[in-house]
């Protein structure tokens, strides 16, 4: 049987590699482990870390086609992060200029939660523990 330990990392491609890395790393806290520029691809990759554990690489590429979000499209559809308090991190969010959606408490848990986009509109959560 296979045998998973954990999720190593989620790739995530950006039309404009700066302004996505300063969002994650600025914005969400994420922190830049190693930075690549692999000139044969004109690509940039970024290993983002969160609590000093490597989650995120993060690519640019020339002209990727754009990402369809909505309605509800086939494939991965968002990525959460657990935060300790849902409505202090909306205020932190909101006081580096991004806008969530309005609360939702999930009706299986009993936990609050919202979405915003990353600058591509990639959709991410905020899950409360």
């Amino acid at each position: 049987m296979l045998q998973i330990k954990q999720i190593h990392h989620i790739a995530i491609i950006a039309t404009d590699y700066q302004r996505s890395k300063a969002f994650y790393c600025d914005v969400l806290g994420f922190e830049l482990l190693g930075e690549y520029y692999r000139a044969e691809r004109d690509s940039w990759k970024g290993d983002l870390g969160l609590n000093g554990v490597y989650t995120i690489e993060l690519f640019s590429f020339p002209s990727p086609p754009p990402r369809v979000s909505g309605p509800e499209a086939c494939g991965l559809r968002h990525l959460a992060f657990c935060v300790e308090d849902v409505e202090q991190s909306i205020a932190a969010l909101a006081e580096k200029g991004v806008t969530c959606e309005p609360i939702r408490i999930d009706a299986l848990t009993g936990k609050a939660c919202t979405f915003f986009p990353d600058p591509d509109g990639l959709p991410l959560e905020l899950y409360q523990a």
